[in-house]
């Protein structure tokens, strides 16, 4: 089967009208859940993840459990043939609430399965493509990548060298980031301190 029949034959329709729940959950950054799982799912789209249905399905609902501790596993589990599958692979990506951000990354990075890693790497791509100075501090950004660096670039490594790739240049261009920001922040500093004297 060709890629472009894969496409046909996806049916992503009842994954999407259920991920349409995160419409609720706002992102700091603005917009919602939802966009960023429609974003997560282009990734892997870009990455020619095309003939993986149930890795496609999950990048919908990755932070369905996570973002809405309402929600029950069975919801997912009758959506179609494959959500049981669906539902296994959201769960490793899926952090647990007595797990540190720290412990769930090591274990999706000990323990996770290649798709949980793949899931995981379009996930982070999506994150830092929406990690701005703006809406973020100096110092949540610099912890943000070294997170990024420490966890998730082994796991693309690991799992898909152009995702390592794209990681370590978008971890390059927000590290300038931060330096703009502390440049920004000294010429102010300077600025203010030369009218102070007058």
């Amino acid at each position: 089967m060709s890629d472009l029949d894969s496409l046909r034959n996806l049916e992503l329709a009842p994954y999407i009208l259920k991920a349409m729940a995160l419409i609720n959950v706002h992102r700091k950054v603005g917009g919602n859940q939802f966009r960023h799982s429609f974003a997560t799912l282009g990734i892997l789209l870009d990455y020619q993840y095309i003939n993986d249905s149930v890795l496609l399905k999950a990048a919908l609902l990755h932070d369905f459990l996570e973002e809405l501790p309402e929600a029950k596993v069975e919801e997912i589990r009758q959506i179609d043939f494959e959500s049981n599958q669906v539902v296994e692979l959201v769960l490793e990506v899926t952090r647990l609430p007595h797990e540190t951000k720290p412990e769930y990354l090591q274990r999706v990075l000990d323990l996770g399965s290649h798709n949980a890693k793949v899931l995981k790497c379009a996930d982070r791509i999506s994150n830092l493509t929406d990690l701005h100075r703006d809406t973020h501090t100096e110092q949540k950004i610099t912890s943000y990548l070294d997170e990024t660096e420490k966890y998730v670039l082994p796991m693309a490594k690991e799992v898909n060298k152009y995702m390592w790739l794209e990681l370590k240049d978008l971890i390059q261009k927000r590290r300038e980031i931060v330096i703009a920001i502390k440049h920004t922040l000294k010429h102010r500093m300077m600025r203010w301190m030369r009218l102070k004297r007058g």
